[in-house]
């Protein structure tokens, strides 16, 4: 396994950070982020059409690039930096992850090349209302819509919360559990457009407002039986592959951010006078500054290790044996990662001294956003608590 980005990878990275320092400045986020759709969609086809990342990960033989993983944490990182308003996330790390994963050849061919060529975005949605209570659920055990067969196909019911873009994005991949099923039982995943009758979307505005999220009620939603992806009952362990590659993209996101609220807190503690000199000479600021870096390096192993890990994961030609790590690396990734965040934010807050949570200043962006992706998929205790169970079981 190697540990360095190749030439290519680097000149992914590079051009991401050019680009995305360009278009999403502090002026662009904070107009993109009080609209509806959380995004500005001329940016949105820039990025598909000019940078191409939505088909980082998509295979070639559907219109992508086929890279992989390494190559899609490095933009993540770079957008993660910047607080990039857009559909990204949800279309490539939660709806192109469920088509690579679980999706037949019908629907692979259907979907993904409007994918590739910017006309579709996607999300996941498998979270019920229960997802925030006691500390969490993320899981299995998070789904409470519910599927049953009727003569034509399928019909849906239920309600589902804390969906990424959800009242924006076209096509939504559900998941639903049949009636009377709990825990990993009963498990399916259907490819739902956003159109169809009976489905009603909801922007539910969040404290975190760079990252738009939504309510989805389904009302008898009647689907044809091409909609289901894979087994019906059996999308348990389709579904936890994706909640764990998600995680892995979220932690590369978070680790970007991570180092920005480091270097823009160098950066006013270079310029900040007090008692007459910079603040960035005081020993005691030195201190807080030197933890924050060493948790952005212990981060970045994480995210890219685990994001090795997932590539073997995706890949139908991959290590099995390393793919068989993904659900300890990811929460590995996700746990530090959130944790890291959520302190150097926090820190940041104190470097800047009073004017640090004012709305003239980006760094409550950067805390809310710590405090927003630190609870979404289980924060750093559950991830731990996970690593514990797999270690012991």
């Amino acid at each position: 396994m190697e540990f360095r980005f190749t030439e290519e990878q680097q000149m992914i990275r590079d051009s991401a950070q050019a680009f995305l320092q360009d278009v999403s400045s502090s002026a662009a986020v904070r107009q993109a982020m009080v609209t509806e759709a959380g995004y500005d969609p001329e940016l949105w086809q820039r990025i598909c059409q000019e940078l191409c990342f939505q088909a980082i990960s998509v295979p070639e033989q559907y219109g992508g690039m086929g890279l992989g993983y390494v190559e899609l944490c490095a933009v993540l990182e770079q957008m993660g930096r910047v607080l990039l308003c857009s559909p990204f996330f949800g279309t490539v790390c939660l709806g192109v992850n469920s088509l690579l994963v679980a999706g037949s050849e019908e629907q692979k061919q259907q979907y993904l090349p409007a994918i590739v060529d910017g006309s579709l975005t996607a999300t996941l949605a498998w979270t019920g209302p229960q997802a925030a209570r006691h500390g969490g659920q993320w899981g299995c055990d998070a789904v409470s819509a519910t599927w049953q067969r009727n003569a034509d196909g399928f019909e849906l019911q239920g309600e589902l919360r804390y969906v990424i873009d959800g009242h924006s994005a076209d096509l939504l991949i559900i998941a639903a559990r049949a009636p009377g099923s709990s825990g990993t039982e009963g498990i399916a995943l259907f490819a739902v457009p956003a159109d169809t009758a009976g489905l009603q979307r909801q922007w539910l505005p969040t404290m975190d407002q760079t990252r738009h999220q939504a309510a989805l009620q389904l009302n008898q939603v009647q689907l044809p039986a091409s909609a289901l992806m894979g087994e019906a009952g059996q999308g348990a362990a389709a579904l936890l592959k994706l909640i764990d590659l998600a995680k892995v993209a979220l932690a590369a996101e978070q680790m970007g951010a991570a180092r920005q609220v480091l270097e823009m807190s160098v950066a006013y503690m270079q310029e900040r006078v007090q008692f007459g000199r910079a603040i960035a000479s005081f020993q005691a600021l030195k201190h807080k500054a030197a933890d924050m870096q060493l948790k952005c390096e212990v981060a970045r192993s994480a995210v890219y290790y685990a994001a090795c890990v997932a590539q073997e994961a995706l890949s139908p030609e991959g290590d099995s044996q390393l793919a068989a790590e993904l659900p300890e690396a990811a929460a590995m990734a996700k746990g530090y990662c959130s944790d890291t965040l959520f302190f150097n934010a926090g820190t940041a807050l104190q470097l800047h001294g009073g004017v640090g949570f004012t709305w003239e200043y980006d760094v409550h962006l950067y805390f809310k956003r710590a405090k927003a992706s630190e609870l979404y998929l289980g924060n750093g205790a559950a991830q731990r608590e996970l690593i514990a169970a797999l270690l012991l079981d």
